[in-house]
């Protein structure tokens, strides 16, 4: 009876999902529209994620454009990003909130690429203690006769592989945002 990887693989794609979401928060100095989607606007007396209420588009490189549904929301909008402490500069016109990326200092830069390091590392203990988990697992049904001691090893190097693909695709996605960050 082959051993089951299906519980660390899930594990390990949910690590490098959620790391890649935590990165894509982190501001760049380019406009990216991600960097909304946690941003709550108090409307029609409940909260509403900007994509709710208003379409996100790129308008040039350190700028995004939203533009409301309704055009009243226009201030709760703008309200919403100040008060989220982006760092972001607001202002409003006649085709809804104009959202301003400033340009980043070295400093800030070295900051993002901290946290950035950070994310990384939360995943990386993330994913190996779903390793650690699956190899006492495997150990486990190996002492109570379920598994061979042959099929152990070859259950743990099958377990290493995709481990190692993850961790490798950790540094994949850091990599590239380290780029992004001090381009």
């Amino acid at each position: 009876m082959a051993y089951d990887l299906k519980v660390l693989k899930e594990k390990t794609a949910a690590a490098l999902s959620w790391v890649q979401k935590e990165l894509s928060l982190i501001r760049t100095g380019r406009a990216a529209p991600a960097i909304l989607d946690w941003v709550f606007v108090e409307s029609y007396g409940t909260k509403m994620s900007i994509r709710q209420l208003a379409s996100v588009s790129i308008e040039d490189a350190r700028t995004l454009r939203v533009s409301p549904f309704d055009p009243t929301q226009v201030k709760n909008i703008e309200k919403a990003i100040v008060q989220s402490n982006l760092g972001l500069s607001v202002a409003v016109d006649d085709k809804g909130v104009r959202v301003l990326f400033p340009e980043l200092t070295a400093e800030r830069r070295e900051g993002y690429l901290k946290v950035a390091k950070e994310k990384l590392e939360e995943a990386r203990k993330k994913i190996r203690g779903s390793r650690d988990d699956t190899w006492k697992d495997i150990q486990e049904k190996e002492r109570k006769g379920l598994m061979s001691e042959d099929e152990k090893f070859r259950t743990k190097d099958a377990m290493q592989k995709i481990v190692d693909d993850a961790s490798k695709t950790l540094d994949e996605v850091y990599a590239r945002k380290e780029k992004e960050i001090n381009s």
